[in-house]
């Protein structure tokens, strides 16, 4: 009587190559490598949530420090979150093409702008807000916990001394 075969655990040969996982090497304990990880993870996740906005992080941002100090001056918002000159102004024009945001001559200094949202840039930032806050940070909320987020945010804020 023939005895039966077990089935063995399959050999990594037998697992197609882009199943095996991938050996991180010196990247596995460096902070910078595991942040822009989670960053693009929270990025994606970002994105399907704002899919119905069609807006990406960089101009949720943007609307946000405009809500929270209208008629501050451009390179002020774009300097607050570290995206360069050029890259901001395209930015502000596709914001402005869509009727969210406005430049306008800043006060004492014609040869800046100040930026402020428009009626509708204002009641688009609390509807995106408020599907954000329902779908987006309850999901990241539940992968860290309340008690883990807070402490997180408070990490985070440490590291950017570094710049």
């Amino acid at each position: 009587m023939a005895t039966p075969r077990r089935k063995s655990a399959p050999v990594a040969a037998e697992i197609p190559e882009e199943k095996q996982p991938v050996d991180l090497g010196l990247l596995d304990n460096l902070l910078g490598y595991r942040l822009r990880r989670a960053q693009l993870a929270v990025f994606q996740d970002f994105l399907v949530a704002m899919k119905g906005f069609e807006l990406r992080p960089a101009q949720f941002s943007v609307l946000a420090i405009i809500a929270a100090n209208p008629g501050l001056k451009q390179s002020r918002v774009s300097e607050a979150l570290g995206i360069n000159r050029a890259n901001f102004v395209a930015l502000l024009d596709e914001l402005e093409q869509r009727k969210l945001a406005r430049r306008a001559p800043a006060p004492g200094d014609r040869r800046s702008n100040a930026l402020y949202l428009t009626p509708k840039g204002e009641g688009f930032l609390k509807d995106a807000y408020r599907h954000l806050l329902a779908q987006h940070e309850k999901r990241v909320e539940a992968v860290l916990g309340s008690a883990d987020k807070q402490l997180l945010l408070g990490l985070l804020d440490k590291l950017t001394t570094l710049a």
